[in-house]
């Protein structure tokens, strides 16, 4: 495809999707667009960026550049293509415009209306000069762009007696086979400067399933509106992903004027056949709802028992087939509704629809892991102690067995210590153990609720347990706090830290000795967790100590020495009284002393059992951090074999990739290059709990009315009730708590916990019962509501707040 005619002015005929850098995203589109079969197109030309690297010089000019004088040969080919008395759209088309992983609609001037050659050049010198306004600099910005040189669009206005906007996956639930038609009379700038509100239709495998009209007359017809979703389907095959297309409708001819791809659509998971699918979101259940990069992804798909999908650098189940079983569906549903209302909301909402059809003569799918409830196992501490010695055991094996491998023969041990992992993480009686707390803990619940008019009973009976992990870890840091504090040096030394070189500064300040053993002993123990610890690739806290620094300092300001031997005990004494309170209770009633001895013996399985249910995560993350290990210092053997450019490149390959790239000695640098961009739009999106294999994205809703009006639902997972000032907090290193504050964050894992000693309360926007958050919260005995739909947004940082951990929901009160 050539670009025949002046270089700096082409038509659209001459341009295509390999011309953006000439002509920007906006006129290779419609070069694209003008090439499908059965599309019209407005004729018109492009003004290049070579014309403006001419007129204006880099991108980063600061010149007046709607005063510079254009060329007379520029005008001159400009000239040529205008038509006498003919009305243009003159627009921008940047080179980075309406990528994949962001749209620049709105950011850069339009005009309409353009009529003769002078008018069309002074237009193109202010479309070019939109690129420097503030609004523009501040968009490049959030998005991490570069300016770069810009196209101009000259483009035949026509006067159509309807425009709008089509597009060809619904935006307001995702569903790619519903098409959505936004439709006003005349002009579509009516629609896009909002002065008029437009018809919208939403279309179904060609049929209107959705009005809602703001006109006396519809503005299209039904039949009108399936020819146009016909054309738009045809662009989006020809684009090969769902496209926003501006349409215009002259007589009964559609003209399209642009398409861009729709930028906010979560992706699907490929499929193996062409079936209806419902997938459940991998990392609503971990605390992990950021992408993770391909070598994490994959290290994860190996580790996990139910086989996982990727879409959008997250991981997915597949349950379409639990679902068309209706006994193994009522199990699961009421798993996961028990653990997440939102996504069991969310599931039922496909179920009725009967997006699945119910098999009711077809052998069961088999339950998902957990579903089948464990054989009992008796209530014996030791039975925890030795599945904790056993991957002690392991995990020092596996740090002397690593050693002095590398290449294929240290892909191929991971491999196969990977089987040991899952040997370990699936082991039957660790899961025992932690499902007889869970449901000795829920028998407790139903119970004292039954018989004594008590909300969740068990949640004061996990503090302070034995064996768990997770909340020693965050007492552990208190005892650090202890050695900091009275070194005034060291705690100056600390607050001036800005890299991981603090710990050798502390080498030559009064007791800075003393604290640096003391942090380095705590990163033997727990340096291997970080925030999306079960990412392989994200950096943990022994790669980066200073992540450690503001956790430790607010520990010194918030607390006094002793406080986590004191919290624990606490916690012990707590517990301690409201079991007994609890017992009493339950010898007054009829059949009192049977009550009460049955439920000592949920207690006692609760208080022996439950603190396990974190160290399986605990192990597994030890190991990955082994792997990782090793798998970076044979990426840097690779980076000075000239194979990887950098040794972060491995993160960008999946296992499989790596394992190749040791043997052959090659890497692909144009697909590393490819999915680190990838990865960045990632980062933009939002995973869904349940996502279908058309698309639609279902986030579920609480359907509850026993809430206060304006109050933000959630699940009770953490029982009392506490005032506090609200802090917003994304990344746990811009935490600066204080002993009113409550967390409010998107999700927590393990890396949280430290922080829980020093709050007031809880508030997530992902969780569930028996997530690490939800655990922690009732040891530590912290009121705590999680699965609060877009807390983060709704509730403002500093704001007065009340947390009712009992029944789910949270009040802002100033």
């Amino acid at each position: 495809m050539g670009t025949e005619g002046h270089a700096d002015v082409v038509g659209f005929e001459d341009v295509g999707a390999g011309h953006v850098a000439l002509v920007g995203g906006k006129g290779a589109s419609l070069g694209e667009l003008s090439r499908i079969d059965g599309v019209q197109v407005p004729p018109g030309f492009c003004v290049t960026t070579d014309a403006f690297r001419r007129v204006v010089g880099d991108a980063d000019s600061t010149a007046d550049v709607a005063e510079v004088a254009l060329p007379a040969d520029l005008v001159a080919a400009i000239g040529a293509r205008v038509r006498p008395g003919t009305a243009y759209a003159v627009r921008s088309s940047a080179t980075a415009e309406d990528s994949p992983t962001a749209s620049f609609a709105g950011q850069h001037d339009s005009f309409l209306g353009v009529v003769g050659v002078e008018a069309v050049v002074e237009h193109v010198r202010k479309v070019w000069a939109s690129l420097f306004t503030e609004r523009a600099v501040a968009y490049r910005g959030r998005h991490d762009l570069h300016a770069a040189p810009m196209a101009v669009v000259v483009q035949e206005l026509v006067e159509p007696r309807a425009a709008g906007m089509l597009f060809t996956a619904d935006p307001v639930t995702s569903n790619r086979r519903v098409a959505t038609v936004e439709a006003v009379p005349g002009l579509g700038e009516a629609l896009v400067s909002g002065r008029v509100n437009p018809d919208t239709y939403r279309v179904r495998d060609g049929a209107v399933v959705a009005r809602e009209t703001q006109h006396a007359e519809p503005v299209l017809t039904d039949a009108e509106l399936t020819r146009l979703v016909e054309l738009g389907r045809r662009v989006e095959a020809h684009f090969g992903r769902p496209q926003d297309i501006e349409w215009c409708l002259t007589g009964d001819a559609f003209a399209l004027v642009q398409s861009r791809p729709i930028t906010t659509l979560f992706p699907i998971p490929a499929a193996a056949d062409d079936g209806d699918h419902v997938y459940l979101s991998v990392g609503h259940q971990q605390m992990m709802t950021d992408p993770m990069k391909p070598l994490g992804l994959s290290l994860f798909q190996l580790t996990a028992k139910p086989p996982m999908h990727e879409a959008g650098g997250r991981l997915f189940v597949d349950v379409t087939a639990q679902l068309a079983s209706p006994a193994v569906r009522a199990g699961l549903l009421q798993m996961i509704t028990t653990g997440d209302p939102l996504t069991g909301d969310a599931l039922r909402t496909v179920i009725d629809r009967g997006f699945v059809p119910t098999v009711a003569d077809a052998a069961p799918a088999g339950p998902p892991p957990g579903l089948t409830p464990p054989a009992p196992i008796a209530t014996d501490p030791a039975i925890v102690e030795a599945l904790i010695a056993h991957n002690e055991a392991s995990v020092a094996a596996l740090e002397r067995d690593i050693r002095g491998r590398s290449g294929p023969a240290l892909l191929d041990f991971i491999l196969e210590d990977i089987q040991e992992l899952r040997r370990l993480l699936f082991d039957p009686r660790s899961f025992q153990v932690f499902m007889g707390a869970m449901d000795s803990s829920q028998w407790l619940n139903d119970h004292m609720l039954e018989w004594l008019g008590e909300k969740n009973a068990a949640d004061t009976l996990t503090q302070s347990v034995p064996h768990n992990v997770t909340s020693e870890m965050g007492l552990a840091l208190l005892d650090v706090a202890d050695v900091v504090r009275p070194h005034a040096e060291v705690v100056a030394l600390l607050e001036q830290a800005e890299d991981d070189g603090f710990l050798d500064a502390l080498a030559d300040v009064p007791g800075g000795p003393e604290a640096r053993d003391a942090i380095l002993a705590y990163l033997d123990r727990y340096g291997m967790r970080c925030i999306g610890e079960i990412d392989v690739t994200r950096p943990r806290w022994s790669e980066h100590p200073s992540l450690l620094v503001p956790m430790i300092l607010g520990n010194v300001r918030n607390f006094a020495p002793g406080a986590g031997p004191a919290r624990f005990e606490q916690g012990r004494r707590e517990a301690a009284a409201k079991e007994q309170d609890l017992l009493e209770r339950l010898r007054a009633l009829a059949d009192g002393e049977a009550k009460a001895a049955e439920a000592k013996e949920h207690i006692d399985r609760v208080r022996t059992f439950i603190g396990y249910r974190e160290y399986p995560k605990y192990g597994f993350i030890r190991r990955y951090f082994i792997y990782k290990r090793a798998l970076l210092e044979e990426a840097d053997r690779l980076v000075a074999a000239g194979v990887l450019r950098e040794r972060e490149d491995v993160f960008f390959l999946s296992f499989a990739e790596l394992h190749e790239v040791t043997r052959s000695g090659h890497a692909d640098h144009a697909l590393i290059a490819a999915r680190k961009v990838a990865f960045r739009g990632y980062e933009a999106m939002t995973p869904p709990r349940v996502l279908t294999s058309e698309g639609e994205a279902l986030t579920g809703a609480y359907r509850r009315e026993d809430v206060p009006a304006g109050a933000l639902v959630g699940l009770a997972v953490s029982s009392g009730t506490v005032e506090g000032r609200a802090r917003v907090v994304l990344d746990v290193a811009d935490a600066d708590l204080g002993p009113d504050d409550i967390l409010v964050t998107a999700f927590t894992d393990p890396s949280w916990s430290p922080l829980f000693v020093a709050i007031k309360g809880l508030v997530t926007e992902v969780g569930g019962l028996m997530t690490h958050g939800a655990v922690i919260a009732r040891e530590y005995g912290l009121p705590a509501v999680v699965g609060v739909e877009r807390a983060t947004r709704l509730i403002p940082d500093g704001a007065r707040i009340r947390v009712h951990g009992t029944d789910g929901y949270v009040e802002l009160l100033a």
